[in-house]
């Protein structure tokens, strides 16, 4: 098979196309032919050698993909070669296969085509495990995810507006704020020169809000926990603000809050597959009803990984960038 591999840490020039064996599906396994890989901001921190894949996982970049089964392994029920699906993964997308366990493998949505539907794994796992199943958000709460023009953020902002919350985002332009009201934000904030901490005091009339979907980590912990309500959760999932910042116990305790840190590769394949059943049960009816939609950026081939990984970087992108086989 053609896989994406990185030479050696550092910029994007180390990726290169590679030829590299075809894997097997083992017992509980599937191997699929990969149509579209999407990336993620983990897949940048891997190229630089600061998130090496979990133990057992491929060392090719690539979280989620979609494809066609090619091969079953034993053990699996439910899956034939020729099914189309979309695949939440340790590793291993930026390839023409990839093996996947099955309970990680999920059907396309109605309406979703072959290629866009890589768009939708890792967002739609991330969302719903956190904002719903974690943090445990409910219709009239009000809901705040950072960088809400991202994979993520379009993702959250769409499925916590269609079940009945107000949403709040930040975004760095106003042609990115935009796009986020036009999938269902109530208010958008320029992080560039508005405050959310002020914003949002002033629109919720000093309340905060209920629940906090977080990519930035130590640069806005403190403003994070002065912005939660009463009893609000703080979900930290990435880093991009630092690792390390000083917390204020007694903020937190006034308001009986909740900080909670997750990462969803390194999950014991059981738990993945548990979130991947649930984002199939209450999820997919929302996208194939058309009320939650992928947003996709753009395509670009497996030979142009190191032009789509530069993209991801410079933020001048919205949705999903895919790489296809």
């Amino acid at each position: 098979m053609r896989a994406v591999i990185a030479t050696e840490p550092g910029g994007p020039e180390v990726l290169t196309v590679a030829e590299l064996p075809d894997p097997e599906a083992g017992p509980g396994e599937v191997v699929l032919d990969v149509a579209a890989a999407g990336l993620n901001r983990a897949d940048l921190l891997q190229r630089m050698g600061f998130y090496p894949p979990p133990p057992g996982a491929s060392d090719v970049m690539g979280m989620e993909c979609s494809g066609t089964v090619a091969a079953v392994g034993p053990d699996v029920e439910g899956w034939s070669v020729g099914d189309r699906a979309c695949a939440l993964l340790a590793g291993g997308g930026y390839a023409t296969k990839v093996a996947v366990p099955a309970g990680q493998l999920m059907p396309i949505p109605d309406g979703v085509d072959l290629v866009t539907a890589a768009a939708l794994p890792e967002v739609a796992c991330t969302v719903w495990s956190n904002v719903f199943m974690v943090a445990g958000l409910q219709p009239g709460e009000a809901f705040l995810v950072h960088g809400g023009a991202g994979g993520i953020g379009t993702m959250a902002i769409q499925l916590a507006s269609e079940l009945g919350a107000k949403v709040f985002t930040t975004g760095g332009t106003a042609e990115k704020l935009a796009a986020c009201a036009a999938l269902g934000a109530d208010v958008t904030i320029n992080y560039r020169d508005e405050d959310f901490v002020e914003v949002i005091r002033e629109v919720t009339d000093g309340r905060g809000v209920d629940v906090i979907l977080d990519n930035m980590g130590a640069k806005y912990l403190g403003r994070n926990v002065d912005t939660l309500a009463t009893e609000g959760r703080l979900v930290i999932i990435g880093m991009q603000g630092g690792t390390r910042a000083e917390l204020d116990i007694n903020a937190l305790l006034r308001k009986r809050g909740a900080i909670i840190a997750t990462t969803l590769r390194s999950r014991p394949t059981a738990e993945k597959s548990a979130i991947c059943a649930s984002v199939v049960e209450h999820v997919w009816p929302l996208v194939a009803e058309g009320l939650v939609q992928p947003i996709v950026h753009g395509t670009m081939p497996l030979a142009e990984a190191r032009a789509a990984h530069a993209l991801m970087e410079s933020g001048d992108h919205m949705g999903k960038i895919l790489l296809t086989t």
